[in-house]
């Protein structure tokens, strides 16, 4: 039992609080107890607090594409940090129409309406359905089967469902996607948010996807953590996500669950995707003047490996963590600026036998002078992101990672392995040639072999074996275009189209396990770069040359709020030396989904 004493008891309440938190913290994990303080040192001085807008590339890009069409940076959101709140999200819109007037053409003007009624507790959007529903007393709104809206509670409901199927020119078997869940959201008193999703799943995968487990040599199922072996040739995988979420000043928020991260503005993210399965958090973001800045540090899972999957594990799987901050500066009405450094390190790493950093937890300190101070162990990863609308309806934006490098080594150009970086450059241009709704977007990313890869799987910048970053790892080359039109209100047609080498290590059903492990080119970030070929005269896409040609049309139409169905017909032709890699791909599916992103496997 804890008890203050004399000293204790003069202090103010807020800071007698923080003492006695600080006094129950050794028995709980250190991402517990600085959530504990952080509420406690809040005190009664909270705001009316929002839920996030789950990550999803159709929701998000429809968002997006009002800031490029205005021709300026808004200053309701800071686009290169994602998710969005909502009540930011409506903000955004509802300033874009007063002062812009830009929701013109039917299918903006639709988007406008939707993207309000989705977030209807900040628009209080008027959007009664309940008399056209089989229902009675559900569906009162457009966006939600059930709700509660009271001045000291907020409750949302909704089902999620995807249904889908289809054929696989690789297989006799069709593929499908069988999904079934509950999303709630809510708030109370308006100071604390909340948000819950829970889905159960089962799935065959197209061959390429599956293919991709197996070149790493790794049991994972994309953007998935644990899953089980389902019937013939499918997967089960159950899927959970959560956090809260509450102001402790005007300008300053916080949340703590388990979730997914994007940073950046493009299709793809070279620092931090929302790629690898969702993992623990807790976020702060401080939103003020010109400035955006976020910190979070994640627990996620270093190795799967250790536990076979689909049988009972007697023990854990080990941990690792991963700390971020990211600034975001607004220079002018055009120009955005983000700087960002990460840390990936261990607590208890059987190679190392690591401690954790409490000095990662601070959060405005440089990481990298820490980590050396430290005896450089862990892996710290620096860089920028900027973006520039050079006038209404266009764009650019980029993304540079610094992982390892020396200057003198660059300048020598000997292809050193460790000058490791990443670049990306894309640009977006809505409404082309005056076409309403039709945009385009065009991106290239280039990746050094062995960047995001370390000395063990420990520092690796992976979770769940799972790249953090860009899907393909490392050691590449990347084209992509994208085309989206949107030529009726409810109807959205995406061509998505890219051109990939990248270099592989030998995956054969010949090669020796051994002989696979202590291969490496630089593309499996999982590897340690200590079992590199050679130490100079490396380049990208090297090792075994696989070029990879992928399309994919999806034409989507929205029958009610939130409730679509798709078609798709994806094409991929990966071609190499290596006739491991020698695989073409036709699909063909329909779905029908509620209340949930499309799944795309696009690599």
């Amino acid at each position: 039992m804890y008890s203050p004493n004399y000293r204790e008891a003069k202090l103010p309440i807020k800071f007698r609080n923080i003492v006695r938190a600080t006094a129950v913290c050794p028995g709980h994990t250190i991402v517990t107890c600085l959530l504990f303080i952080a509420i406690l040192a809040g005190g009664p001085r909270t705001f009316a607090q929002s839920t996030n807008a789950p990550l999803n590339e159709d929701y998000y890009n429809r968002i997006d594409r009002y800031e490029v069409k205005s021709g300026r940076i808004v200053e309701e959101l800071f686009t290169n940090v994602k998710p969005y709140k909502r009540s930011a999200i409506v903000a955004m819109v509802d300033s874009l129409q007063t002062k812009e007037n830009i929701f013109q053409s039917p299918a903006d003007k639709f988007n406008r309406e939707y993207l309000r009624n989705d977030s209807w507790e900040w628009s209080r959007a008027e959007t009664n359905e309940s008399r056209k529903f089989f229902l009675k007393g559900l569906y009162k709104k457009k966006s939600d089967l059930f709700y509660v809206d009271k001045p000291e509670f907020d409750l949302h409901v909704n089902p999620v469902m995807y249904l889908g199927t289809g054929s696989d020119s690789r297989s006799s078997n069709p593929v499908y996607i069988n999904t079934r869940g509950v999303e709630i959201r809510g708030m109370v008193d308006r100071k604390i948010g909340f948000y819950t999703y829970l889905g159960e799943n089962q799935s065959r995968l197209p061959g390429y996807v599956s293919d991709y487990s197996n070149v790493y040599g790794y049991y994972i199922v994309p953007h998935q953590g644990f899953w089980k072996p389902f019937k013939n040739g499918g997967v089960d995988f159950f899927e959970a996500r959560a956090y809260i979420d509450w102001n402790i000043s005007k300008h300053i928020w916080m949340q703590f669950g388990h979730d997914r991260t994007n940073i950046g503005n493009g299709f793809r993210s070279l620092i931090f995707s929302d790629f690898a399965p969702p993992s623990e958090f807790l976020r702060v973001n401080v939103k003020v003047w010109k400035l955006n800045y976020l910190f979070q540090i994640n627990r996620m899972t270093a190795d799967v490996n250790s536990s076979p999957f689909g049988t009972a594990s007697s023990k854990r799987f080990p941990d690792k963590y991963v700390a971020f901050h990211h600034v975001s500066i607004n220079i002018g009405k055009k120009f955005n600026l983000g700087l960002f450094e990460s840390v990936v390190f261990a607590p208890k790493d059987s190679i190392n036998g690591g401690t954790f950093e409490l000095n990662y937890l601070n959060p405005v300190i440089f990481y990298r002078a820490i980590e050396q101070q430290n005896g450089s162990a862990d892996n710290v990863i620096i860089g920028m992101d900027w973006k520039w609308i050079a006038r209404k309806r266009l764009s650019f934006y980029g993304q540079l990672v610094l992982d390892e490098f020396v200057l003198a080594n660059v300048r020598a150009r000997n292809g050193w392995w460790a000058n490791k970086f990443a670049v990306q450059g894309g640009m977006k241009y809505i409404d082309v040639a005056g076409i309403q709704n039709l945009d385009l977007q065009l991106e290239g990313n280039v990746v050094r072999p062995y960047t995001y890869s370390h000395a063990n799987q420990f520092t690796s910048y992976t979770h769940f074996m799972q790249p953090i970053a860009h899907p393909l790892g490392a050691n590449f080359y990347e084209l992509a275009a994208i085309i989206r039109y949107q030529p009726l209100p409810k109807l959205n047609l995406t061509i998505k189209s890219f051109y990939v080498k990248i270099g592989r290590d030998e995956a054969t059903e010949n090669a020796s396990a051994t002989a696979y492990l202590y291969m490496n080119w630089g593309g499996d970030i999982n590897k340690s770069y200590n079992t590199r070929q050679q130490e100079f005269n490396n380049k990208i896409g090297q090792g075994y040359d696989n070029t990879i040609i992928y399309s994919d049309l999806l034409a989507s139409y929205m029958l009610r709020h939130n409730f679509f169905i798709d078609l798709r017909q994806t094409f991929r032709n990966s071609k190499s030396p290596n006739s491991y890699f020698n695989t073409n791909t036709t699909l063909t599916s329909v779905a029908l989904r509620w209340n949930i992103a499309a799944r795309s496997y696009d690599f």
